[in-house]
């Protein structure tokens, strides 16, 4: 099974997938577990950097043969639903808090600072619900789980993300709604 945890930037992605690779019962169906975003610069997973927006424009093709061949496989990043995978998990999070943590993210780090621009861009993203669309269009409703990560520990969302993979939780594209924000 492949599985893609997915989401705008800040909805806590990382942090949920750490909590699961560290809790006592592990990843569920010893998934082996990538997170993307640390191997597009090192394995050369990109076309080019963008300058103004400091980050990689990714090469899809060379971040398919990297996974080739890893069938049993759960990919963290922001990007992992742009991926050939069984199971999205789109994890949203308050537009709001969003731009907290995007502001918090880089207090505590200043060489991953956003521009404010960016956590704006990020907040609107989460409120239009940009990834979660992106995650339907691709892989349809029937194989996209949306968990909201507002008000919940990095621990609830990790036993959110395993009851998803274990088919202990139904699919749920569109449970979230951020409109308001906009």
């Amino acid at each position: 099974m492949r599985v893609a945890v997915t989401g705008t930037p800040g909805t806590g992605k990382t942090s949920a997938v750490e909590a699961l690779e560290t809790s006592d019962a592990g990843v569920p169906n010893d998934l082996e577990v990538v997170h993307l975003n640390e191997a597009i610069e090192p394995e050369g997973l990109y076309e080019e950097h963008d300058e103004e927006r400091d980050s990689y424009v990714v090469d899809f093709e060379a971040i398919s043969a990297f996974l080739d061949g890893r069938e049993e496989v759960l990919i963290e990043s922001h990007l992992a639903h742009h991926l050939d995978v069984d199971r999205v998990i789109v994890l949203r999070c308050a537009p709001e808090e969003l731009e907290r943590r995007l502001e918090a993210r880089g207090e505590a780090n200043p060489e991953k600072a956003e521009s404010a621009a960016s956590i704006a861009e990020n907040a609107e993203s989460e409120a239009l619900d940009v990834i979660l669309a992106e995650a339907v269009d691709r892989h349809g409703h029937d194989a996209v789980y949306e968990i909201e990560t507002t008000d919940r520990s990095p621990a609830a969302v990790a036993d959110a993300i395993r009851a998803a993979v274990e088919g202990e939780r139904e699919p749920s594209a569109g449970t979230v709604d951020y409109t308001d924000y906009i």
